[in-house]
């Protein structure tokens, strides 16, 4: 039996809805499609404007970092940058002049050990061909890294040393008629008494007197002139490593007897915990006995007369207190304390002070002094510590 090839009636009903479905899935999609064209539009736009800001950004860095190049490059002080382990990871031309091309990616330690020698001068270091340089390092990122900075002070010492010696020499040259009065009255008591040498009918025991009392005068002569000569030259001309405890003990073996025979009590108070500095033995245990005799003569003259050396050590400096229980010094004498030959001892050469004075500031501190009328009086010798212990161990703790 054939089937009957007419449509049915709800044929047309069926078309007519998948039609109208088909163009309502069309407008749907069209519509769609618009809004992701729109979308796409935006996040174009959105993706230039992006890439224009880091664009702009870059061009800016890029600019900002040949500029800091150019600087670096321009600086007169050497500039070396170090990374986590201490090694050199950039370097300026000035730099490389000091310590020597290809520098980048050597260890700074080998470098310092290499290339710098310690001065004198707490601070300063010999580089090549004898250029004097001061050295600085800072911490430059939380990652570790450092930078180290390098001063060429060559012309700046020389002129520093030139400077001091016409000074001295002016000094001096004010001097000359306070020295002559100076020589002339020690000189001629000598003469005095060696001229009663000559009398033949001098007993014996007078003559050893008279002579004792020459000798006297002359020896207070020579001292005289070594410490103009010590004046006049500048102090300390070489260097050692000390411990402050070692100093405190032959300081305290000199003092300790005098003080004794004065009556006076003598305490010494070390915060320093074994700490080692650079500098001249000789000339700071000449420096701080002068302050320590001072200070013994001005507590005798007072009942329970003290005198206490106290050495306190900071992060940088080391600082010798000397004090005493004295009467004390009026704004007048204190003002002109370390003036050559002011002195208010009638035995006093007055350039005691002066020295001291200038074996601090060779060792690259100074001379600090407090008193009042009745309150006892306080010098403090403030002296940096050295530089390069801070360097090598800065190092090695980075390394």
């Amino acid at each position: 039996m054939s089937q009957d090839p007419r449509p049915t009636e709800n044929e047309p009903e069926s078309l007519a809805e998948a039609f109208r479905i088909f163009n309502q899935a069309s407008e749907e999609l069209s519509t769609a499609y618009t809004g992701l064209q729109a979308q796409v539009a935006a996040l174009t736009g959105e993706l230039a404007a992006a890439n224009g800001a880091l664009r702009q950004q870059y061009q800016e860095k890029a600019a900002l970092t040949e500029r800091l190049s150019l600087l670096l490059s321009a600086l007169p002080a050497g500039v070396v940058v170090l990374d986590a382990t201490g090694c050199v990871s950039q370097s300026n031309p000035a730099a490389e002049m000091i310590l020597g091309a290809g520098l980048p990616g050597k260890s700074w330690q080998v470098i310092e050990r290499e290339k710098l020698a310690a001065d004198d001068t707490p601070g300063e270091y010999l580089a090549a061909a004898k250029r004097r340089v001061a050295v600085l390092v800072t911490p430059l990122d939380s990652a570790g890294g450092r930078i180290v900075l390098l001063n060429d002070i060559t012309e700046a010492h020389r002129l520093k040393a030139q400077a001091e010696r016409h000074e001295r020499l002016a000094a001096m040259g004010e001097m000359a008629a306070q020295l002559a009065h100076q020589l002339r009255t020690p000189l001629a008591a000598a003469l005095l008494y060696a001229a009663n040498l000559e009398n033949p009918e001098l007993p014996a025991a007078s003559r050893i007197a008279i002579a004792q009392k020459a000798v006297a005068r002359l020896k207070h002569l020579e001292r005289l002139i070594q410490d103009m000569l010590l004046f006049a030259r500048g102090e300390v001309l070489g260097r050692e490593s000390l411990v402050v405890a070692d100093l405190l003990q032959e300081l305290r073996q000199t003092i300790e007897p005098l003080a004794r025979s004065r009556q006076v009590v003598f305490r010494v108070d070390d915060e320093t915990d074994e700490t080692q500095f650079t500098g001249n033995r000789k000339a700071l245990f000449g420096a701080l006995t002068n302050l320590l005799e001072n200070a013994l003569q001005a507590a005798a003259s007072v009942a329970d007369g003290e005198v206490g050396l106290a050495v306190r050590r900071t992060e940088e400096t080391l600082a010798f207190s000397v004090r005493d229980n004295g009467p004390g010094m009026s704004a007048t004498v204190v003002a002109r304390l370390f003036e050559p030959f002011f002195t208010t001892r009638n035995e006093g050469t007055g350039l005691g002070l002066a020295i001291a004075r200038g074996v601090a500031r060779a060792h690259g501190g100074n001379i600090e002094v407090t008193s009042e009328p009745a309150g006892g009086s306080e010098f403090v010798v403030t002296l940096p510590l050295s530089m390069q212990a801070t360097i090598v161990n800065d190092t090695k703790e980075h390394a």
